[in-house]
């Protein structure tokens, strides 16, 4: 435990879970939320079995025909009794219970037993994220600036630099995550220059941050370092919440940016479905005394939010992959993707604040009252080169939402990998759909 308590207290460097030691993982994060949904969406069906037989579940109008033929082969399969007993019941069946249920009450388990499994296999398994950070060359409070255009693969401080800006929620290594799947590392064999903000975790001081702290502060500060270390202005890249900042810093400070890409990037957070957004807003509320006494919203709150978005998403992947080869590289992939999400790291209650009750609540951002340093973030304002990278199949941004944010930007150029939120920057298809059009853009706008 007091490793982990330490881990959990450097800013940054190698990430908990890491290291020699196998030890046993604490995800997926909140387990006992993850459990609950998986085991309470499974034994559900035996409750509502009966309610299905007598038509007494309720339907949208558009499965209520799929619900009837659903009854109707439910009832051909009651009338169809092999192997009774000579006093009528089903042979092997305790009780005289009837074929379904018991066919449904093995299927549960079994799927009980596979979840369970693919959960306690993670937390086991040997593979540990052991990629070297490469050379830090600038700090500010609990935040580094990795350089991997030197020691990283790349030819040093002779390819063109880029600056990218991770969220403040999820670790910024998701950009370099493992040996097969860095886009850093990627990009530094390409010619590139690739310069990665690692935010860290919020100490003392970041607990008293502000949106404004982030972007006119410490954002502009790291940008002032690199465009006076190579002199002269940097492409600046944001992915996911850090498009936002990114976006904002643009704007602010468009001498010493020399082109903007936005990678699945939100703006319009009513944009496909606002009732769900205004429920994410409302997910602080109990959390105020929290934010008030500790300064941040834990980092467990934060994995309980995303669980909203697909209660159901634990139990299908740990189903899948307690069907995958414990030594294969896609066990093996599995397990670096779920460690760096369950190495989420805590918000802190200004940004929490500005983030959920004004961007998911208000919609501030398309609503023109996002406010940073006191003037408002205007994407028409935005006049530097823009790339706008919208995953087809993201279900963390809807595309909607990034499409509002690239179309406001004057000159923007769109594109639209057929990829989802992470797999943009690390599935089989990311070379192809984003690494690939990402390097080419820039090379075009230097």
């Amino acid at each position: 435990m007091s490793d982990r308590l330490a881990d959990d207290r450097q800013a940054g460097g190698t990430p908990p879970g890491t290291g020699t030691r196998p030890g046993r993982r604490q995800g997926p994060r909140p387990l006992a939320l993850h459990l609950t949904a998986a085991l309470g969406s499974l034994l559900s069906s035996s409750a509502a079995l009966p309610l299905l037989r007598n038509g007494l579940l309720p339907w949208s109008p558009g499965l209520r025909d799929r619900a009837a033929a659903l009854r109707d082969e439910m009832s051909q399969a009651d009338r169809m009794t092999p192997d009774r007993r000579p006093d009528g019941a089903l042979a092997g069946v305790a009780g005289g219970a009837d074929r379904l249920t018991v066919e449904v009450d093995r299927e549960i388990r079994r799927r009980i037993d596979a979840v369970l499994t693919g959960i306690e296999r993670y937390r086991h398994h040997p593979y540990r994220r052991d990629l070297p950070d490469p050379p830090v060359v600038w700090t500010e409070g609990g935040s580094r600036l990795l350089d991997y255009g030197e020691g990283a693969g790349g030819d040093g401080a002779g390819g063109r630099p880029v600056l990218f800006v991770p969220s403040l929620v999820n670790r910024g290594y998701i950009l370099d995550l493992s040996r097969d799947k860095s886009l850093m590392r990627w990009l530094a064999a390409h010619g590139f220059r690739p310069l990665l903000l690692d935010w860290g975790r919020p100490g003392l001081l970041e607990r008293r941050f502000t949106l404004t702290d982030y972007i006119a502060g410490r954002l502009e500060r790291a940008l002032d370092f690199v465009v006076e270390t190579v002199g002269a202005p940097v492409p600046v890249a944001g992915y996911c919440m850090g498009g936002l900042l990114a976006a904002a810093l643009a704007q602010r400070r468009p001498a010493f940016v020399g082109g903007l890409v936005l990678m699945a990037t939100p703006w319009d957070f009513h944009a496909e479905d606002a009732a769900t957004a205004r429920r994410v807003a409302t997910f602080i509320q109990p959390w105020g005394p929290v934010l008030d006494r500790w300064g941040e919203l834990p980092t467990d709150a934060l994995q309980a939010l995303f669980a909203q978005l697909d209660p159901l998403l634990a139990l299908k992947k740990f189903t899948s992959f307690a069907r995958m080869a414990p030594d294969s590289r896609a066990a093996a992939a599995f397990v670096a993707l779920e460690d760096w999400l369950n190495d989420g790291v805590p918000l802190v209650a200004g940004v929490a604040r500005d983030a959920l009750a004004g961007w998911y609540g208000r919609n501030d951002t398309m609503a023109g009252a996002w406010m940073i340093a006191g003037l408002p973030v205007d994407p028409g304002a935005i006049r530097v080169p823009t790339l706008a990278l919208i995953p087809e199949r993201d279900r963390i941004v809807p595309p909607a939402s990034a499409l509002a944010l690239g179309a406001a930007i004057p000159g923007a150029r769109i594109l639209r990998p057929p990829l989802g939120h992470i797999g943009m920057v690390v599935s089989a298809g990311a070379e192809t759909g984003v690494w690939k059009p990402l390097a080419e853009w820039l090379a075009a706008t230097g």
